[in-house]
């Protein structure tokens, strides 16, 4: 068993330094680490973990960014030895079922829920109630959206309406939309954003994204970026064309942000606006509810939060993520000035991710 869970293991790692690679060959210059920078990186991971870690994402992010740092984290190494050392892998599955994060956290900082689906069985509110119920309650409703619970990446997400039974899904009737995205899916209300989120792109949910790191006694912030969607885009993920940038701590953007590799240094979003010192609403009160939330998720010290500002200038939890992937494109590297803290206080837990 040992044999075998080495073989996935260096299997991941891999094709982690495989995309990586590719990834990097997309990028249209010719900046290089020195054989000077590349031996200081050496030598900062050996002394603060006694290991030696693969020089590829160094490379990748120093000739996306022109940001040189010893801190950036290899993504095989966060995938197959750190993520598993702060959060207990057990209990990922089960708490990231969108389904039920009404359940463990407040349910004023979340979209308005309108109908559950989970493992098969429907829910209005709390009661349990039969499928053609659920079809008669959803038969004429507007301005939602539909999506499944146990992915991510905003796959499958999707706003529609509904009238006598028929939705703006490529026509399809609510049975027919229901049994696509059975068995576990949920249906929400639409928000709807802050002018100013909305003035970034108005066919996404532009969402703030706050990494936090629960230490001891304190939740930190290690970084938050903002994520922008392309204009027509329903989501504001990477994979769909959106775009990142880091937030300042008083609420201002950074000038550049980053898409997905080759996509690098914009300035302006889709819409036209200037990315240099725009000011996103309501930062400390999303700031506040990130830290205030990640209490009530013990079991998880990495938590990415997905956080919306809706007309009133209220952060809303669209997601939180105990897998996050790391924005070091658009912030630089994920854990900052508290990398040395952070990491040593995990390396000695045990690594509760399988293989």
């Amino acid at each position: 068993m040992h044999i075998l869970s080495n073989i996935r293991r260096r299997r991941v790692e891999q094709n982690l330094i495989k995309g990586v690679r590719k990834n990097t060959q997309k990028i249209n210059n010719t900046r290089n680490l020195t054989p000077i920078q590349e031996k200081e990186i050496k030598q900062y991971w050996h002394d603060l973990l006694g290991i030696d870690i693969p020089l590829d994402w160094h490379r990748y992010f120093y000739k996306r960014t022109g940001v040189y740092s010893v801190k950036y984290i290899p993504t095989s190494l966060y995938y197959t030895d750190l993520i598993g050392r702060f959060n207990k892998f057990q209990m990922n599955e089960a708490y990231t079922d969108k389904n039920i994060t009404d359940v463990l956290l407040p349910k004023q900082y979340q979209p308005v829920v309108v109908l559950k689906n989970m493992n098969g069985r429907y829910f209005i509110g709390d009661k349990p109630v039969c499928k053609q119920e659920a079809i008669q309650f959803c038969s004429n409703i507007t301005d939602v959206l539909i999506k499944p619970t146990l992915k991510c990446h905003g796959d499958g997400v999707c706003k529609f309406s509904v009238h006598d039974g028929i939705t703006t899904v490529k026509g399809l009737a609510i049975e027919q939309l229901f049994d696509s995205y059975n068995p576990n899916f949920i249906i929400q209300r639409v928000l709807h954003q802050h002018p100013k989120m909305d003035a970034l792109n108005s066919s996404s949910v532009n969402t703030i994204r706050i990494l936090t790191y629960h230490s001891e006694h304190e939740v930190l912030i290690l970084y938050s970026v903002i994520r922008i969607g392309k204009q027509g885009a329903e989501i504001d993920n990477e994979t769909a064309g959106g775009i990142s940038t880091r937030i300042n701590p008083d609420g201002t953007l950074c000038k550049y942000a980053f898409g997905a590799p080759g996509n690098d240094n914009v300035e302006k979003t889709d819409t036209g606006v200037v990315l240099d010192g725009y000011k996103i609403p309501s930062y400390d009160k999303a700031v506040d509810l990130a830290k205030r939330m990640h209490l009530l998720l013990p079991h998880f010290d990495l938590v990415g939060w997905d956080i919306a500002i809706d007309l009133d200038g209220n952060p809303i939890i669209i997601e939180y993520n105990t897998w996050p992937e790391l924005s070091q494109s658009a912030n630089g590297p994920a854990f900052g000035d508290y990398t040395e803290r952070v990491l040593k206080e995990i390396w000695n837990r045990p690594n509760t991710r399988w293989f």
